[in-house]
């Protein structure tokens, strides 16, 4: 298959998914997430892929979902949304839930592998993954609160920090540090920007010499065990209230192409002024 927003290396029984935007901070353009659902699907069905790495080539790991390019802007005017909450709550399920839980339940390992900005869509996509290594100078953050809304769609976020830790972080909308996320179990070790690919494949090729059924199964367990404990349905119902809080952002003004047509850097400005942050995602 050709990519035109990925690269798709395998290495033995390796194999690494990687956000290739730099050029837009990796920011998840709707054609970036139905290619990163395909090239799950794709190492689901190779037998020879054993694990998986979730890579942002560049500085950062992903910004977030894309809002502002001129790619995703010429492609939202090929695809628009129909109007209405219906149709707005069908394309935000279809792209940003139903994924995310997909990517969660493929029966093999996932590694992300997080360097700079995790923020948002780019924190759903790590989140779904079952090991996060990160460089000692990643970030991690959910600032939809900024924006007027509740979370992001994929809102794992109580079961990796704790109800008191989340509440914390989304009521600021502060950056969490790579040490910080380390201490609330976010991520599973922290190492040196120039050692972080070295230390993931490493990572991924000692677990990749386990049998590929026990790890399956290993994986199926831990997943169910959450599952019963409510998280499926917690993540299920808290889509539910980010969906609520779009009619208030498009009253705020944080949402919808109106919002976005006035540039992205300048929303963020705008956002995050008040805080003091000088922040430059998308």
């Amino acid at each position: 298959m050709e990519w035109k927003t990925l690269l798709y290396e395998k290495t033995d029984a390796v194999l690494k998914i990687t956000a290739n935007r730099p050029h837009a901070l990796n920011a998840q353009s709707r054609l970036m997430i139905l290619e990163l659902d395909e090239a799950f699907s794709m190492a689901v069905e190779d037998e020879d892929v054993r694990v998986i790495i979730v890579a942002g080539a560049g500085k950062h790991f992903s910004a977030g979902h894309d809002i502002g390019s001129a790619e995703e802007i010429e492609d939202q005017k090929k695809h628009p949304v129909g109007p209405g909450m219906p149709e707005n709550m069908k394309r935000l399920s279809h792209l940003y839930l139903e994924t995310c839980l997909r990517w969660r339940d493929v029966p093999k390992p996932t590694i992300a592998r997080v360097q700079g900005y995790c923020i948002m869509g780019g924190l759903m996509l790590a989140s779904c993954c079952d090991l996060i290594i990160a460089s000692e100078d990643a970030l991690f953050a959910d600032r939809s609160v900024r924006w007027g809304g509740s979370h992001v769609q994929y809102f794992s976020m109580p079961w990796e920090l704790g109800p008191r830790k989340t509440k914390e972080h989304l009521f600021t909308g502060d950056y969490l540090n790579a040490q910080e996320a380390f201490q609330l179990g976010l991520v599973n070790s922290v190492v040196k920007r120039e050692e972080l690919e070295e230390e993931t494949m490493k990572l991924a090729q000692r677990i990749s010499l386990q049998d590929p059924f026990a790890l399956k199964m290993a994986k199926f367990s831990v997943n169910q065990t959450l599952d019963i404990q409510g998280q499926r349905q917690a993540l299920e119902a808290a889509f539910n209230n980010y969906m609520v809080t779009i009619p208030h952002r498009q009253t705020l003004g944080t949402y919808g192409p109106d919002a976005w047509s006035e540039g992205v850097q300048e929303q963020i400005k705008k956002r995050d002024e008040k805080f003091g942050d000088t922040s430059a995602e998308k």
